[in-house]
């Protein structure tokens, strides 16, 4: 089930410049509402962000979700009123092609995060390959709601 499906911003270091804020795509889905899954999911929260394609922010502003992850989960689990321990949180990158007539390609990925969380505070993102049964699961729920 769709929980939000839209963007969403988050701040950074706060102060003056308001350094590492910015904005991305949200997809929170909330697996344990949905009639079709026969398993239980230890994490059944599933946060998919990616950055928003053409963002025409300054330079200045302009910061990656992989760069500010953490303040990302942060917001993500405080905006939401989420357990953090049952959110699968992923990075998600669609296919790219560049080059000449667009030949080069750069496949779909998708990157699980691990945080350690101080407090209310993510930290310490560590990134690796979505495993493949989730993948899957992931890439559907990313295709029925482009």
């Amino acid at each position: 089930m769709k929980l939000f499906d839209d963007i969403i911003t988050w701040e950074g270091y706060g102060g003056k410049f308001n350094l590492a804020s910015g904005r991305c795509r949200l997809r929170l889905f909330d697996l344990s509402k949905d009639k079709n899954v026969t398993v239980q999911l230890l994490k059944p929260i599933v946060a998919v962000v990616n950055d928003l394609p053409g963002d025409d922010l300054s330079a200045l502003k302009k910061v990656s979700v992989r760069a500010c992850i953490s303040h990302i989960a942060t917001t993500i689990v405080h905006r939401f009123k989420l357990d953090r321990n049952r959110m699968l949180l992923v990075e998600y990158y669609p296919k790219t092609t560049y080059g000449q007539q667009s030949k080069k390609v750069i496949p779909e990925k998708f990157d699980m995060v691990d945080l350690k969380w101080h407090g209310d505070k993510a930290l310490f993102p560590n990134w690796r390959p979505l495993p493949s049964p989730m993948r899957e699961t992931v890439r559907d729920l990313i295709a029925a709601n482009p």
